[in-house]
């Protein structure tokens, strides 16, 4: 809602002065935007978090070309102030955690899991192309450049129908506890789903920095968790261009990142599953 209310006032600031058809499609463009945010944080679902992740950032920079195109100061401040509140929160653990939960069957307790740096990088790039291109071909037609702003508008519908299902996948990333063991649910990075039964479970607990366990992060940044099992059991990585039917390991010993490794813990303590 602030973003409506600061946006409103920023956008016509910086369309006062400029031709009714730039400044209608600045509005509209604008309302399209915090329309399809507030859509997607409507119905808290899987779809709806990659949704509101794609979206809700949009708002930081329509906050700086409205400032840049002379939106008032006051109001450019507050409107990129809250853009990014709200940019920060829809990224959030917690965030996470509520929408792909909300999906959850039965007694599943769902955890996001990180997504891997490199990969991630690669997301954040093809976002920033489709967030410019969003914004620019617009403004473009808006000036009456149709060639180059119809063109611009094209990539942004085909960059969001091409990259959809690939910006999808991290939000179907996640450890899962159930009563009956844990799921390793990552597509990503895993050829086939890995379950761990209640009885090949050893032990779960917050890696080391001296782990030797096998890594299904991707790799990931921060805290990851270790499951130890009684017995060896099947991992079976994804294809890659150098392993193209993937690659199948061995292991006792595995890491997984939850983005909130303590309350992943806990939820496999209240499984009564050995925690260490």
């Amino acid at each position: 809602m602030g973003v409506l209310v600061f946006g409103g006032e920023a956008i016509d600031g910086a369309t006062a002065d400029r031709s009714g058809l730039a400044g209608s499609i600045a509005m509209w463009v604008a309302g399209a935007v915090w329309l399809l945010g507030v859509a997607s944080m409507a119905v808290p679902a899987v779809v709806s978090l990659t949704a509101t992740r794609l979206v809700v950032p949009l708002s930081v920079p329509v906050a700086a070309v409205a400032w840049a195109m002379g939106a008032d100061a006051v109001d450019g401040a507050l409107l990129i102030g809250v853009a990014s509140i709200s940019t920060v929160v829809a990224f959030s653990g917690d965030v996470g955690h509520f929408f792909v939960q909300a999906s959850a069957y039965g007694e599943e307790d769902r955890h996001v899991l990180r997504p891997p740096a490199a990969y991630l990088l690669a997301v954040v790039i093809t976002w920033g192309i489709w967030a410019t291109s969003m914004i620019t071909g617009p403004l473009l037609l808006g000036a009456r450049a149709w060639i180059p702003g119809g063109a611009v508008s094209a990539l942004a519908i085909g960059g969001a129908i091409w990259a959809w299902p690939r910006w999808h996948k991290l939000s179907h990333r996640w450890l899962v506890v159930v009563p009956v063991g844990l799921v390793i649910h990552d597509h990503l990075v895993l050829a086939e789903t890995v379950m761990i039964r209640r009885q090949e479970i050893a032990s779960v607990r917050l890696a080391t920095a001296d782990t030797g366990a096998a890594d299904l992060t991707g790799p990931a940044a921060g805290h990851a968790l270790e499951i130890t099992t009684v017995e060896p059991i099947t991992a079976i990585f994804a294809a890659t261009p150098k392993e193209p039917s993937g690659k199948a390991i061995h292991l006792t010993a595995c890491l997984v990142s939850p983005t909130r490794p303590g309350r992943a813990l806990a939820a496999v303590n209240g499984r009564r599953l050995p925690v260490r």
